[in-house]
């Protein structure tokens, strides 16, 4: 699909006459996705080695705490980048991608998102179905997006302490100003736990959706098509 032209619906002849197949996720939303997942593996890995030493190989272990912080270092930065990238999507890209799927401006999606809570309360049977991320999970993404930027902020905030320069001064050596490098060595480390009980809690629910909504949402992060409703679209 060339920049600029409308998301087109599919009608799937396999199915009843009012379900579509909708393009919700574009190709670079799909790359970002799997860009931060993979670096959140990569970053979580190298980081906890770098805090606790657990393996030594060889007869020198600085070898192997170099290739961590520079795995790490890497990781950081592709990350950095794929955070960027989603936050000019939230505004340059498709509606199922915009900032409104996650800040529920719209009364309509307030509204609906109280219904999406009484479901995961139990008071509800039945969820609404949506094409992009129902109301009360896009609130959630946003709050995580919050968490991921901290994370950012706090791990360059880190290296200028190890290697003050001007461009981790820029990316959260700032931060040292507002907290002891100590209480910033802490919240980046709660906040990989806390992203790690994310994506646990992630993938529970994009089974459970799968499951309840028949919509293909575990199968829409890799083809990017997901099947509704011609009313829920």
């Amino acid at each position: 699909m060339t920049a600029g032209t409308p998301d087109r619906l599919v009608v799937d002849p396999r199915s009843e006459k009012d379900i579509v197949t909708v393009r919700v996720w574009r190709v670079p939303i799909r790359i970002i996705h799997w860009t931060i997942f993979l670096m959140t593996i990569a970053l979580s890995v190298t980081g906890f080695y770098i805090g606790r030493p657990f393996i030594l190989l060889g007869t020198d272990p600085a070898f192997v705490m170099g290739w961590m912080r520079s795995i790490h270092q890497l990781s950081a930065w592709i990350f950095t980048a794929a955070l960027g990238a989603r936050m000019v999507l939230m505004f340059t890209g498709n509606r199922y991608a915009r900032w409104t799927q996650f800040i529920p401006v719209d009364p309509q999606r307030r509204h609906e998102g109280k219904e999406s809570l009484k479901y995961y309360l139990f008071m509800r049977l039945k969820p609404l179905q949506y094409a992009g991320h129902n109301p009360l999970a896009g609130l959630t993404y946003a709050v995580v997006y919050l968490m991921l930027f901290l994370q950012v902020f706090t791990g360059f905030a880190l290296r200028d302490v190890a290697a003050p320069g001007w461009l981790y001064q820029i990316f959260g050596g700032w931060m040292l100003s507002l907290a002891h490098p100590q209480m910033v060595r802490f919240i980046h480390h709660l906040v990989m736990w806390l992203t790690w009980g994310f994506v646990v809690h992630h993938v529970y629910s994009a089974m459970l959706m799968d499951w309840e909504e028949r919509s293909g949402i575990i199968s829409s992060m890799i083809s990017g098509r997901k099947r509704v409703r011609k009313d829920r679209v």
